[in-house]
C-alpha cells in the first residue's frame, strides 16, 4: 500500500505542469471552510479574442484581465465589466443567452467578492473550480493565477499571494472552441456547453493540510472473520512528524499515525467482519469518518465494499451481480443545459431507479461530483469515464498528457466513493497500433492510481459477418470487463436481432455499454415506422431477447436515459438538435420503451 501511494505522489509531481500556480487537487473540498463564488457574474463575449491578443495575435498586457477603468477623460478603454450583462454561475452560456446557443469561442467572466484574512492563524487560499469548459485562464486582482485545459474535472490554484483585504476581483477567460488534438476531439455527439459550468469556491486551508487520503476495504475471503482496510494520507507538503488520526465512531475504530519525510502516512486497519455492514445497492451504508491533522479536523462519509471479477462474473462483496444499468449525459433533466446541482442529480437518478437500475454509466466524461455522491446515497453503482471519444490524436504527446491529466483528476476526486466500480478510459475508438499504445498506457496509469476498481472501455464490434458478430480488440488484455456498443435495430434492421450470434473470445465479464434507437415522444405509428415510440419499443423488445443469449453477459447500459442536445441531430420536427434515443423525453416524459426495459430488468 505504501509503495503504491508513494508512486501516486511521484506521478502527480511529474504531471502537474499545467500552471506554475496550479496545485494538486484537494480531496473532499466540502470538508474545508470556503466562500462560494457562485451567483451572478458579469460577462463579455469576445468573438475575436481582442481581450487577450493584439491585432497581430500576440498576447497583450492590456487585456480584459486588467479590469481597467478610465482615470482621465481622454483615456480609451473599450470594455466595462460592470456595465456588461450578468450570467448565473455555475451555468452554461448556451442556455442563458439565446445569442450564444450555438456559440463556440471566448467569453470573459468577472466576479467581485469581499475577503478578510485571519490574522491569528496562518492559512492558504485555494481558488477551486469544479469544472470549466474548456480552455480556462484565471486572474485575481489583475494578476495571473493559472491556466487549465479540460472541461469536466476540478482544479485549484493557490491564490493566497494574489488576494488583498476587502474587495477582490476574479476574471476568467473561457474558450470552448473544438480542436482535433483536444480531449474530446473535434467531433462528438453531445452539446459543447461553454462556460463555468460547475461550482466555484474560495477555500481556506492551513499551511499544511490533508491534500489527499485513501480509505478502502481490501478484498478477502467471504468467510474471513476479520477484514482489512487500507488507509493512507498525503499532506500538501513533504514534512515529517505531523500527527494524523482516523476515527470511525460507529465501528469504534481509531488509530493515529505520523507522517514521514514525504508527508505520507499509511496503515492497515482491522475490523471484525460481523461488525461491518458492506455497501451495496440494497443497503447503501455510509460510515461517518473523522480525520485529524495536528489540530485540524475533517469529516467524510465512506462506504466499504469490494469489487472484482471471476471468469465471466462481476462480484460485488464476493457475490455475483447483474448490472442493470442505463447511460446518462450530464444534462439537466427537464430541457437542455449542463446539469450541475443536487436537484438535477436526484431527478435523473430517480428516473434510473424507476427503470429498476442498480447501475449507471456516466457518459462520456466525468459528471459533477453531486451526481456521484447522490448515486452513492441512493445505492446506484457507477461507471465513470473520461472523454477519449472517437478519433483522438493518438500520436500527439500533448493529447495523451491531457487525457492522462483528466483521468488523474477524475480518480483523485472520487476514489473514496464506494459506488464507483469501473473507471472507463475510452468510447468507440478506431483500432490502430498508436491507439493501442495510447489506451494501454492510460489503463496502466489508472491501475497505478487505483488498483481496487475495474477498468473498462466501450469497444466497437469490428468482426461482423452476416449474422455473426465477433469482438476482436487488442485492448482486451488491459481491461477487467469487456464492454462494447451495438445498435442492431437502428443502424441495422431490427428483424436481424433474432438471427444474431455473438462471439466474445475472452474469459471476462461482458457489459453491452450501448444499444437503443430514437423515438420522438408522442409520435405513434407502426412498429416498423422510424421515430415512433412503437419502433423504439419493438427495438428494445428484440434487443433484450437477443442479449439474453450473449455468453458472459454481466450487465447493460442502454443508450440513453433521456433525450439530450446534440448539434449533429438536425432533422426538423423530429430531432431539432436533440438525440432522441432517450427512454425519457427532454421534458421527462416516459416513452413506451421505458416499460420494456423496466420489465426486462425486473426479470433479472
Amino acid at each position: 500500500m505504501r509503495k503504491r501511494f508513494t508512486t501516486i505522489c511521484l506521478l502527480l509531481g511529474c504531471l502537474l505542469t499545467v500552471s506554475a500556480k496550479e496545485v494538486p487537487l484537494i480531496q473532499n473540498v466540502q470538508a474545508y471552510e470556503s466562500l462560494s463564488l457562485n451567483g451572478e457574474w458579469n460577462y463579455i463575449v469576445d468573438v475575436q479574442e481582442e481581450g487577450y491578443y493584439d491585432y497581430r495575435m500576440n498576447p497583450t498586457p492590456w487585456g480584459f484581465f486588467r479590469n481597467a477603468k478610465p482615470q482621465r477623460p481622454e483615456d480609451l478603454i473599450e470594455y466595462d465589466f460592470d456595465k456588461s450583462p450578468t450570467m448565473h454561475i455555475p451555468g452554461d452560456w448556451n442556455t442563458q443567452d439565446e445569442r450564444l446557443f450555438f456559440y463556440e469561442g471566448t467569453v470573459w467572466f468577472k466576479k467581485s467578492f469581499e475577503w478578510r484574512s485571519s490574522q491569528s492563524v496562518a492559512y492558504r487560499a485555494l481558488l477551486y473550480f469544479s469544472a470549466v469548459n474548456y480552455d480556462c485562464r484565471v486572474w485575481v486582482n489583475g494578476r495571473e493565477a493559472g491556466h487549465h485545459i479540460g472541461g469536466f474535472t476540478p482544479f485549484n490554484f493557490d491564490v493566497t499571494d494574489l488576494l488583498k483585504e476587502g474587495e477582490n476581483t476574479v476574471i476568467v477567460k473561457v474558450d470552448n472552441k473544438r480542436h482535433a488534438e483536444d480531449v474530446p476531439t473535434q467531433i462528438f455527439d453531445w452539446w459543447n456547453y461553454g462556460g463555468i459550468t460547475r461550482n466555484v469556491l474560495l477555500v481556506k486551508v492551513p499551511e499544511v493540510y490533508l491534500e489527499d487520503y485513501h480509505l478502502q476495504l481490501k478484498k478477502a475471503d467471504a468467510k474471513a472473520k476479520n477484514r482489512e482496510m487500507s488507509f493512507s494520507v498525503r499532506l500538501n507538503k513533504k514534512e515529517s512528524g505531523h500527527k494524523v488520526s482516523i476515527f470511525i465512531p460507529e465501528l469504534k475504530l481509531e488509530q493515529q499515525l505520523t507522517t514521514d519525510a514525504e508527508g505520507i502516512a499509511s496503515t492497515t486497519l482491522m475490523i471484525s467482519a460481523k461488525k461491518l455492514s458492506l455497501w451495496n445497492p440494497d443497503n447503501p451504508k455510509l460510515y461517518q469518518v473523522r480525520l485529524s491533522l495536528d489540530t485540524q479536523t475533517y469529516s467524510d462519509e465512506v462506504g466499504f465494499r469490494t469489487i472484482e471479477t471471476r471468469d465471466k462474473q462481476i462480484l460485488l462483496n464476493g457475490q455475483p451481480i447483474f448490472l442493470k444499468g442505463i447511460s446518462i449525459h450530464n444534462e439537466k433533466p427537464n430541457g437542455g443545459g449542463r446539469a450541475n446541482s443536487v436537484e438535477d442529480a436526484r431527478t435523473l437518478l430517480s428516473w434510473a431507479k424507476e427503470l429498476g437500475c442498480n447501475f449507471v454509466r456516466l457518459a462520456h466524461y466525468p459528471h459533477h461530483e453531486e451526481m456521484v455522491r447522490e448515486a452513492e446515497k441512493m445505492g446506484i453503482l457507477v461507471w465513470s469515464e473520461i472523454p477519449v471519444y472517437w478519433t483522438i490524436a493518438w500520436k500527439n504527446p500533448k493529447t495523451y498528457e491531457n487525457a492522462q491529466n483528466q483521468l488523474r483528476d477524475m480518480i483523485l476526486r472520487d476514489h473514496n466513493r464506494a459506488n464507483i466500480i469501473i473507471w472507463s478510459i475510452a468510447n468507440e475508438t478506431p483500432h490502430s497500433p498508436e491507439r493501442d499504445t495510447f489506451l494501454g498506457n492510460l489503463a496502466k496509469y489508472a491501475r497505478s492510481l487505483d488498483d481496487t476498481r475495474l477498468i473498462s472501455m466501450a469497444m466497437e464490434v469490428t468482426g461482423a459477418s452476416n449474422y455473426m458478430n465477433r469482438l476482436n480488440d487488442n485492448m482486451n488484455q488491459y481491461v477487467d470487463v469487456v464492454s462494447f456498443n451495438q445498435y442492431i435495430g437502428w443502424y441495422r434492421d431490427v428483424n436481424d436481432a433474432p438471427k444474431m450470434t455473438w462471439e466474445i473470445p475472452y474469459n471476462k465479464p461482458v457489459i453491452v455499454s450501448e444499444f437503443g434507437g430514437g423515438a420522438k415522444y408522442g409520435y405513434h405509428g407502426a412498429k416498423n415506422q422510424r421515430w415512433t415510440e412503437e419502433f423504439q419499443e419493438n427495438l428494445y423488445r428484440e434487443n433484450c431477447a437477443m442479449l439474453d443469449k450473449v455468453d458472459g453477459l454481466a450487465g447493460t447500459t442502454p443508450w440513453i436515459l433521456k433525450d439530450f442536445r446534440s448539434p449533429r441531430r438536425v432533422l426538423p420536427d423530429v430531432q431539432d438538435y436533440y438525440n432522441r434515443k432517450g427512454l425519457f423525453s427532454d421534458k421527462g416524459e416516459k416513452k413506451l420503451a421505458f416499460y420494456v426495459l423496466r420489465d426486462w430488468y425486473a426479470s433479472k
